[in-house]
């Protein structure tokens, strides 16, 4: 009983030196002020939030994102080709291909694709 505490006080002291270490170590000085600021696509986070943003920047972005997620649900119906029916998987596999080569059409369509405007 007597080791138990002799060991749950080592590591409480332990513990509080490595906090107080890690207080005195990583003291912020004021020369440090720009790499604790946030960096948002470029724009600086002190000034003004009311500057124009890109709305174009943002649809290429979401359009990243969507297409990330596809390629993500690709992967697996790759991996359950020889698991299941062939059949099943080919209507699955081109229902999945068809509505993505819609969505695109229709990106394309919008011209959300063009870089410039």
């Amino acid at each position: 009983m007597i080791l138990m505490n002799i060991i749950l006080i080592m590591f409480l002291i332990i513990s509080n030196i490595m906090m107080f270490l890690s207080i005195i170590l990583s003291k912020k000085s004021f020369m440090d002020r720009e790499k604790n600021s946030p960096f948002e696509c470029g724009f600086d986070p002190k000034s003004s939030a009311r500057i124009p943003f890109s709305l174009h920047f943002f649809l290429i972005t979401v359009i990243f994102l969507i297409f990330d997620v596809e390629i993500a649900l690709i992967f697996p119906i790759v991996m359950l080709y020889k698991m299941v029916n062939f059949i099943i998987w080919t209507k699955i596999s081109l229902f999945f291909f068809i509505i993505l080569l819609i969505g695109l059409y229709h990106e394309w369509n919008q011209n959300m694709l063009n870089w410039t405007n």
